[in-house]
Parts: C-alpha cells; structure tokens; sequence
C-alpha cells in the first residue's frame, strides 16, 4: 500500500497514476469517489449538505474503476461518470459532501476494501492518516499556491473543469484548502511518518523516481510479495 496526501493541485493524482503504471499497481483516486457522491446527490435532488440523505445515498452507491489504456474510467451504478464527475459544479459538491462523518465513514470503508485485496496506490488528503494508517509507505505531496493555480490552470486548458483565470484559481485553491485543513473529521494534515515532499520546480518524472525509491524491494521489481505492502 502505497499513500499519497496532500492539498489540491499537489499533483497527486497525476503523480499516483504514474507511479501504479510504473510498479505494476492498482491506482485509485479516492477524490473521484467523493465526487460520485456529489453527483448522486445532484442527479436524486438531494441536498449535499443535509447529512442524513448524502450518507444514506454513500452508504447505497456502488463505485467502480476500470483501466481503459492510460486512462482510468469511473463508474456509478454501472454508469460511465468519468467526465461527469469532473465540472465545476461537482468539484464544489464534492468538497460539501466530504464533510459529512457519515459519507466519509462509507467511503473509507469502501477504500479499505478496495486496498485490502490487492496492491495500490491510493492518494486522496486522509489515506495516510484515516484510510490506512499502517501503510508501508506515506508521502505528503505539496506545493506553493502559485504552481498549484498554474497546474490547475493547465487542467481548464485540457478541458478539466478548473476555471482559467488563475487569480480565481487561487482563491478556490485557498478556500479548498480551508475546509479540507478545518473540517472535524479527517482534515487534510500529514501523518507523523509521512514523508513530504514539496513539487515546485520538478517534473512529474523527477516526483515519481523519488517515491519510487521510497518502495520496498519487491514492490519496485514487480515481484510478488505481501498485500501489506
């Protein structure tokens, strides 16, 4: 088990996926589930921040990921939500639901099935610190607001949902921040024996051979070893 941490636009996800291609692991972006809470609340017209209806549509959703070449596709319900977990609406929704102790219960303990059974590298803000706590190897990624606004701005140019004036990015950044560190339950924060890591100014390759050094031996050769790891 491999944990990634760390504020949006660290370039988790970007880094995770790579790295799981890398080793030969099973990469899961446990933000993508959160947003399929967000969107199972917009399309029954429940309330996301009403607690009882957002965990009781958590705790009744089925998530799933599915490798498609070098992307990974994510369904709910059996449904292809891939690009509609990714608009600015859900995003915001996302961040409101994964406030709620009830839909943050149901989708831990759906990662921790999902990691229990085979290699990963999961990354999210609490997979160090609540999800897997005993994971062999913790990384905190993190990077200052001005390359996160930048990265992030990159994404609008691609097409994936951030807004394109980076002022604004800045300050949708700050405000994530915000709830993510200030929240009662799981707030985003590193774990006491993670390793942090700050991104500004390497490439996604650089970050990569990094973490790859961190890995056990076997885990780094593709050999078959404990599930722990």
């Amino acid at each position: 088990m491999v944990a990634i941490d760390g504020p949006a636009g660290a370039g988790k996800s970007t880094v995770a996926r790579e790295l799981a291609s890398r080793h030969g692991l099973t990469y899961i972006d446990s933000g993508a589930m959160y947003r399929c809470v967000a969107l199972s609340c917009r399309r029954a017209n429940v309330d996301p921040s009403e607690p009882g209806a957002a965990g009781s549509l958590a705790r009744a959703i089925r998530i799933e990921f599915q490798t498609s070449g070098e992307s990974q596709l994510v369904f709910l319900n059996g449904d292809d939500v891939t690009g509609a977990i990714r608009t600015d609406e859900i995003s915001r929704l996302a961040s409101v639901v994964a406030s709620i102790p009830a839909v943050r219960k149901a989708m831990v303990s759906l990662q921790r099935e999902m990691g229990s059974s085979r290699r990963v590298v999961m990354e999210g803000r609490d997979i160090g610190t609540v999800v897997f706590p005993d994971a062999k190897v913790k990384v905190f990624l993190t990077a200052s607001l001005s390359e996160r606004a930048r990265r992030r701005g990159g994404d609008s140019a691609r097409g994936e949902g951030a807004p394109a004036d980076e002022a604004q990015i800045e300050q949708q950044i700050q405000e994530r921040d915000e709830r993510d560190s200030s929240r009662a339950v799981s707030p985003l924060r590193p774990a006491a024996d993670a390793v942090q890591l700050n991104t500004d100014g390497l490439s996604v390759e650089e970050v990569v051979e990094k973490i790859s050094g961190l890995l056990p031996t076997d885990v780094r050769d593709g050999s078959e070893g404990s599930e722990d790891e």
